[in-house]
């Protein structure tokens, strides 16, 4: 049944309207925080969970890309003995197609081992001054002077990193797959995936770019680690052939007013002087320095790995090509994985053996798809599933079942683009406004598309609105640590890139008053900000006033 309204009755009814819009996009938003627990297998399955992935032009060299996988979420600094290590039984790996069939062509797989340094201590990481040891009324056998605590740490390695008792080395090993050079029996379609079939094997080229490389410690607290950022740094690590990669724990980049949206769509009249929870007035939409909700994600580490790559070692080409080259945009995503079988000892403490065949856990590209558009039942066969194959749910991705609810309950508020949702193409396609015109669109896909080409925008002029903003270096072409999906996302949803009538109010305002991260990123490689101090660190909690960063 369509019900037809007057204009004065649709002016009277629209902020009720808006409201509840703006609940019902943030409560699927919401419900997923980018990749925070997602798809039932990984809420079941922490450390393979991915929560974030970012693929963007180097801010201070724009010859390289920066890849950041960020795993494990929620991870509450403080929540010792253990901490949060990598998982040494997982695959982490980076994934590169630049051929714009879906298919990787250049991988970079991250694996770990842990070392247990300080086995007779109840903590992973101890450590304070220059050492204390044991007072005079130290009772026999412990003599007095004798070290009891260590220095506190201030390297990885080495003098000063001696209470560092949990540590992990991990590997780098680059993986480029090569079609073998066959015109017989191609399929009809062009994709042959040669890659994929026995009868045309691909040439697999398996390089170790680095192994033995410490991963940064999660920041315990200032006794322990004194001077964390230089700790932190010291994780930098520079490879070959202009290569840097960086794994540790670090702050979580992502941000969101969650906890409101599990309050049965409790939203916070109060922040939004408008009276329109859910829909940001010009003068907040235009702020990139406060946030005017709670962050529900603040004061919480995540683990990440960082590459940073010269764009030459990724494109087709072997060049850094311009933005007008087809060759330009890459298609980037990251996967988890883990080995099909796993053996234990019956020796106590013995490591567990892995078989050499993997099976995929998790995988992301960009920061919407599976928690905003796949159907629940559909999400666990999607993360295990490769993008080559998305064309299965190419249903979810072009005729999102979020944009008819919207439209059944506001009906001429929100009118919605007619499916098949082109607008939506360029997040699933090599299209412009990402791509270069003449682009082959390749198969429908979850990639991040990364058109090499455009340069990185100078932080002054730099928007959390990326594209939508006219910033042609943030989300979707790439996302940067401070792109905020989270509003572009449900703005995207809403129809805003299919122009008039759907890019203005209230599509291109929806909004959670959340636009600022709750600590500072790092300008330089790797981009995130420091773990969060498990001592010191907070939470902003609903009810708290957030004017801006927190250190």
């Amino acid at each position: 049944m369509r019900v037809l309204i007057s204009e004065a009755q649709e002016r009277r009814a629209l902020p009720k309207i808006l409201a509840i819009l703006a609940l019902t996009v943030f409560a699927s938003l919401s419900a997923h925080a980018a990749s925070h627990r997602e798809a039932p297998i990984t809420s079941l399955d922490r450390t393979a969970d991915i929560t974030d992935f970012f693929g963007f032009v180097s801010y201070d060299d724009p010859s390289k890309a920066t890849l950041i996988l960020a795993v494990d979420p929620l991870l509450e600094p403080s929540n010792g003995p253990n901490y949060f290590p990598f998982d040494p039984g997982i695959v982490y790996a980076i994934r590169v197609d630049n051929d714009q069939d879906a298919l990787e062509d250049v991988a970079f797989e991250f694996r770990f081992v842990t070392e247990q340094r300080l086995p007779g201590v109840f903590t992973g990481f101890v450590g304070a001054g220059s050492g204390i040891l044991a007072p005079p009324n130290s009772p026999a056998p412990v003599a007095p002077g004798t070290p009891i605590v260590p220095p506190a740490i201030t390297a990885l390695d080495g003098p000063g990193s001696e209470g560092l008792g949990l540590r992990q080395r991990y590997s780098v090993v680059m993986v480029r797959t090569d079609d073998v050079d066959d015109d017989e029996d191609d399929d009809e379609d062009g994709d042959d995936r040669r890659r994929r079939s026995s009868a045309r094997p691909a040439q697999i080229t398996r390089t170790t770019l680095a192994s033995g490389l410490i991963a940064v410690p999660s920041n315990v607290g200032p006794r322990t680690m004194p001077d964390y950022p230089t700790l932190a740094t010291q994780g930098v690590r520079s490879l070959a052939n202009g290569l840097r990669v960086f794994a540790g724990t670090v702050e979580d980049p992502f941000w969101i007013d969650l906890g409101a949206a599990f309050d049965s769509l409790n939203f916070r009249a109060g922040a939004f002087p408008s009276g329109v929870p859910g829909v940001l007035t010009d003068a907040q939409d235009a702020d990139d320095t406060r946030n005017f909700a709670a962050d529900a994600v603040s004061g919480y580490n995540v683990n990440a790995i960082a590459i940073e790559i010269p764009i030459a070692m990724l494109t087709r080409t072997g060049r850094r090509e311009p933005a007008t080259s087809p060759a330009a945009t890459l298609g980037l995503w990251g996967t988890t994985s883990r080995p099909r079988t796993r053996t234990y000892s019956n020796q106590p403490g013995a490591p567990a053996h892995f078989s050499q065949n993997l099976v995929q856990i998790q995988r992301m590209g960009n920061p919407l798809i599976n928690e905003l558009l796949i159907g629940t039942g559909s999400k666990d066969r999607f993360s295990q599933s490769q993008p080559s194959s998305d064309a299965q749910f190419a249903a979810f991705l072009l005729d999102p079942l979020l944009a008819r609810v919207l439209n059944s309950i506001y009906g001429a508020a929100l009118p919605i683009p007619p499916p098949p949702r082109v607008d939506l193409l360029p997040l699933v396609q090599y299209a412009p406004p990402i791509a270069a015109p003449g682009t082959p669109t390749g198969p429908v896909a979850d990639l991040l598309r990364l058109n090499t080409g455009v340069p990185p925008t100078a932080y002054e002029s730099r928007s959390r609105l990326g594209l939508l903003a006219g910033d042609t270096a943030g989300f979707p072409n790439g996302r940067r640590v401070s792109d905020d999906v989270t509003d572009i996302a449900a703005r995207a949803v809403a129809g805003v890139l299919a122009g008039p009538p759907f890019n203005g109010f209230p599509h291109n305002r929806i909004g959670d008053g959340v636009n600022v991260n709750d600590a500072p990123y790092l300008e330089t490689f790797p981009y995130v900000g420091y773990a969060l101090d498990g001592r010191n660190s907070r939470h902003v909690d609903p009810g708290e006033t957030d004017g801006g960063p927190v250190n």
